[in-house]
Order: structure tokens, then sequence, then C-alpha cells
């Protein structure tokens, strides 16, 4: 999860996009973070402690002394403890107290004491929000270090239409979670990635195909995007749909699709791996009608496809980095070195059949790369997420030598 064991407080002012938050702390959670709210007296008016409480899984906050159990709330711990603080939202009057230090909350206490980031998602009216005042005071808030989530244009409470509204809970989510992801050698890359299988047609029911699930492209894309870059997943048939808006997947059926779409987009990536099981051979005639059944079988005459990963390395600028897989059943290191060179690859992510749990319709995976000057590093038996990683980190070993 993006942001397991982040610990994320959330100060709650005096506003009426209040009633946002609970959305935001369920996409939080979802995430892994653990939350806790810290409320100011009079936003209880617009959400409820209640609601904020079971979702956040952790008591609310109000008032630094707790009537209830006879214990203090510190400021301080609480200050201190978390690692990202997030005033959603931030009204005039709690902005103005955190631009002159006043602290008559909770809220505002914890902000004084802080250490860690504050981020701050202004909400008010139009006319409060171009005041002179307020722009000050943000400006100043700006100018100490915090990150302001500029609010949105839209309708307001007032009725009035203007900037002032809060940015929505999922942009709130996307500012935390970009905030907690570091920067890394993939980091605005463009990623090509293949996965799955081809399905070669015989006629309008049958089809030439294998037992690729795409599973392990799956896993490529999904972790190359969580390390910042921008993907295009080109999958074939029954690959599961992606849901990460840092990947763009685009279907194929045949051999024939996938040459043309990866023709196209990879001159243009940075990076490309080619993980699909794409068909060496096709039918030289399609049958426009379904083939019946006679009294001999028909004869199916096959035709090599184009090589996608063959032209790919032919076209290979000096600075693009092509990876490509080998599932082979024998002489697996000599086949997976003679694909190497023929087709200029930068590594070869070698699996064989005869493994237990290699291959396809596994979860799994066993795999050795081979570089360029067929070195050679054996992993054992993996997650094919954990293969992906270890694919993603070995294409960053070799962008930092570049």
């Amino acid at each position: 999860m993006s942001l397991s064991g982040k610990k994320i407080l959330i100060g709650i002012s005096a506003g009426i996009a209040a009633y946002k938050i609970p959305y935001l702390i369920r996409l939080l959670k979802k995430a892994g973070a653990e939350v806790q709210v810290v409320i100011t007296p009079t936003a209880k008016d617009f959400v409820t402690p209640l609601t904020l409480s079971t979702l956040s899984e952790n008591p609310v906050l109000s008032e630094p002394f707790d009537a209830k159990t006879g214990s203090w709330n510190s400021h301080v711990d609480l200050a201190l403890q978390a690692d990202l603080i997030v005033i959603a939202p931030a009204t005039a009057n709690t902005m103005a107290k955190m631009v002159t230090g006043i602290t008559d909350n909770l809220l505002t206490a914890v902000c004084l004491s802080a250490r860690s980031q504050i981020m701050i998602a202004p909400t008010m009216d139009l006319d409060m929000y171009k005041n002179a005042v307020t722009e000050r005071n943000i400006k100043a808030l700006s100018d100490l270090g915090h990150i302001i989530l500029e609010p949105n244009t839209g309708e307001l409470a007032s009725g009035l239409r203007g900037e002032g509204r809060m940015q929505e809970p999922e942009q709130l989510f996307d500012a935390i979670e970009s905030y907690f992801k570091k920067k890394t050698p993939l980091t605005g890359k463009t990623v090509l990635v293949s996965a799955g299988p081809t399905y070669e047609s015989i006629d309008p029911v049958r089809f030439i195909g294998n037992h690729s699930t795409g599973l392990m492209g799956v896993k490529i894309a999904e972790t190359t995007a969580e390390a910042g870059a921008n993907v295009i997943l080109v999958s074939g048939p029954g690959v599961a749909r992606v849901e990460n808006k840092n990947i763009e997947q685009i279907n194929i059926t045949s051999a024939g699709e996938m040459f043309d779409i990866c023709m196209k987009h990879f001159p243009s990536c940075d990076i490309g791996i080619m993980a699909a099981a794409i068909a060496d051979f096709t039918p030289k005639t399609k049958a426009g009608q379904k083939i019946k059944k006679g009294n001999k079988p028909p004869v199916i005459e096959l035709v090599p496809t184009e090589d996608v990963l063959l032209n790919m390395g032919r076209i290979k600028k000096e600075n693009q980095i092509l990876v490509g897989f080998a599932l082979e059943t024998d002489n697996e290191v000599d086949n997976a070195i003679s694909k190497l060179e023929r087709k200029n690859l930068d590594f070869i992510v070698l699996n064989s059949l005869r493994d237990k749990g290699a291959g396809f319709g596994h979860q799994t995976n066993k795999v050795v790369f081979i570089d360029r000057d067929k070195t050679l590093k054996d992993f054992p038996l993996k997650s094919k997420a954990e293969v992906a990683e270890d694919i993603i980190n070995h294409i960053t070993e070799i962008i930092d030598k570049q």
C-alpha cells in the first residue's frame, strides 16, 4: 500500500468543506496510513467526531485536557509523532493564527510545535480569499515552508462562484501520496511494457495461443509506475485491467497488433520491457467462416510473425534500455544469451519451464538475469511482484551507470 505506516495528522477547522474529510480519511486508511484527527471546537458543528473517529480508528482530539479521562492531550507529542500534518479545511481564521503564532486551541498549538511538513488546504468565500489580508497570510505561510494546496474554482457555499473551494478528497490524497513518493531514477521516464499472450486467428471462433496470463507484465507495469514512471502497457487477451493513473493500457489481440503498437511507441520511450508471450507463428490464411469438421483434419499452414523485440533492438537508441524475456525448456542459458545478442538487449530475464513454480499460470517465478557482458545473476523462487521489483532495481543500476 502506497502510504503504509505513514502517520498523518489531519487538522480540521470550522469550514463547510469539513464534510469532505471523512472521504479523505477513508482513502488514507485504504492506502495503509495511520490517521489522527485534531479538530477545532467550532469545527464540530460541520462534521461529527463520531464519524471521524470511526473512520480513522482513533479518538478525535479537540481540547488540550480530556475531562473524561483526566489526561492531557500533549500538543508536543502529537506534533512529533506525525510524519505529515494536513490542515483541511484551513479557514482564514486558522491561517491567521498560524501566521501570528496564536495557540488558543489544540490544533494551532500542534502546528506551532511541528517539526514535520505542514500541508494547508484553504477554504473560504471568494471575497475572503481575495482579501489582501488573506493573500498576505497565505504568502507568509508559504514563505515559512508550508505547502499550500491552492483551492479550486467553483460554486461556493454563499452561492457565489469563484476561487475558495477546497480541493476534493481525491486531490488532497494525491498531494499527500506525491509528498511521500521519493524521486527515483525512473521518475518522469516513459516505459513501454508488454504483457500476456497473443491470439492468432484460424477462423472466426478458433485461434492459436499460449497459457500466459500477463501477470508478470502487469506487476512490472505497476511497480514501474509506483517508481514514478509513465507506463504504456500493451496487453494481450485476458490480461487484467490495471487501475493506476500513471499507466496507459492498450489492449491488443494478435502479434501483428502488438508489433504495430510497440513500434509506434518505443521510439519515444526511455525503456522497453517486453514480458509478453508473443506468437512466433500465425496462420497464413484466416478462414472467413468457421471451419467445419470433416473426414480429414484441416492443414493449417503457418508463417512467421514479425519479431517485435528484434525490430525494437534494431531501432534502439544509445540512451534507451531494452529488456527481453526468455522462457526456455532446454539449453536455457545458451539460448537466452543468443537472444540477448541477436536482439540488442541490455539484459534478458531467463526462466525455465523445468523450474517448479516458474513460467505461465503461477503467482511465482524463478529467474536469472543475464547482462550484455554475459554476467549471470540467479534469484530464488519469488512472487512475481518481487521479481518485478528485482527487474526495476536492475534497470535502476543500469541508469546509474549511464
